[in-house]
């Protein structure tokens, strides 16, 4: 349980934020409280920098950002235990033997008894799907397994905010449909920052963001935002 946290709100203030010689976000004042929010826009148009910066993987250049009131530059201990992050590639994040053990390890530092933590184990087991797997060798899964193996992980740390970056995106139909089932589930109990080029995933959301050039160029709801994505690519 994390305490003492703000309302659901993702906040920049006049976030830039340079890769270099490249600006990949220019300017960024947004602020999101809705549960479930798409990003979408071609690659290079800053949106994985926007994820990497909610998540405290990156620092803006200039700006601020805020998740949940927890500033992401100066709190970075009370961020981790606010957000987890899901990417496009599971085996950047399966670092344990096997499937329980890798599922265990995303509760290392947390309270609760041996037998407490092994139940929280089973059950994230069981509802996605990989009690059967559970000895079997994370490293051996197919890539569906992996992505939810990930997704396991990630999720039985309760986090407050679920950071999605292109989680679909080598997995093929029966295996995105399982992975986006769980991700857009409504009583998952976390707010979800999904990033990705499935429109038809996207538009399952309650809002959408669209990047084009380090700027957001179109907010709000996903079938109008989709709307504007595919007028510019016709362009």
């Amino acid at each position: 349980m994390i305490e003492d946290i703000e309302p659901p709100t993702l906040r920049l203030d006049r976030v830039t934020a340079r890769l270099g010689d490249t600006t990949a976000l220019d300017d960024v004042t947004l602020q999101l409280d809705s549960p479930r929010i798409a990003v979408i826009g071609a690659n290079g148009s800053g949106k994985s920098t926007f994820a990497r910066l909610l998540g405290g993987l990156s620092r803006p250049t200039s700006g601020t950002v805020h998740v949940h009131g927890v500033d992401t530059a100066r709190e970075t201990a009370r961020l981790r235990r606010l957000v987890s992050i899901v990417f496009s590639n599971p085996d950047a994040q399966i670092v344990m033997p096997t499937v329980a053990e890798d599922v265990g390890f995303s509760l290392r530092g947390t309270s609760g008894s041996k037998g407490e933590i092994a139940e929280r184990v089973a059950r994230a087991l069981e509802e996605f799907g990989l009690t059967a797997l559970a000895d079997r060798s994370a490293h051996e899964l197919s890539g569906g397994q992996k992505q939810l193996l990930a997704l396991c992980g990630a999720v039985i740390r309760r986090p407050a905010l679920l950071i999605a970056d292109e989680p679909t995106a080598y997995l093929d139909a029966r295996n995105s449909a399982a992975v986006a089932g769980h991700l857009l589930r409504p009583e998952a109990g976390h707010q979800l920052v999904l990033v990705t080029h499935d429109l038809e995933l996207a538009a399952r959301c309650d809002v959408a963001l669209l990047f084009d050039g380090g700027r957001v160029t179109a907010q709000g709801d996903p079938a109008d935002v989709i709307a504007s994505y595919r007028a510019s690519l016709a362009t």
